[in-house]
């Protein structure tokens, strides 16, 4: 499992030029079962996907992908996290 944090760049201010295609890029993570959740990091600090799957290149190559990271809006982090401790209902996470 992993945690992808994407932080906002000094090119934030670009960001609604390529909204449309982040949002894209992040429907088909999820349509392909790879991301989890997604969500914004408040205040207005970039954005948080909760991912599953994939090998770590893979989830990188993709991460790669998104608009937001090809024209430096974001860097993103990958943070590869092994799930000890579940509350019930997201022992699925654990797996």
């Amino acid at each position: 499992m992993y945690i992808v944090l994407l932080r906002f760049s000094a090119n934030k201010s670009q960001a609604p030029a390529h909204m449309a295609g982040h949002r894209e890029w992040l429907q088909k993570g999820i349509a392909d079962g790879v991301f989890l959740l997604a969500g914004s990091i408040r205040p207005g600090l970039g954005g948080a996907i909760l991912a599953a799957g994939p090998s770590p290149e893979a989830l990188q190559a993709r991460i790669d992908q998104d608009p937001f990271v090809v024209h430096d809006i974001v860097k993103a982090e990958i943070i590869d996290v092994d799930p000890n401790h579940t509350a019930e209902g997201l022992a699925l996470l654990a797996a």
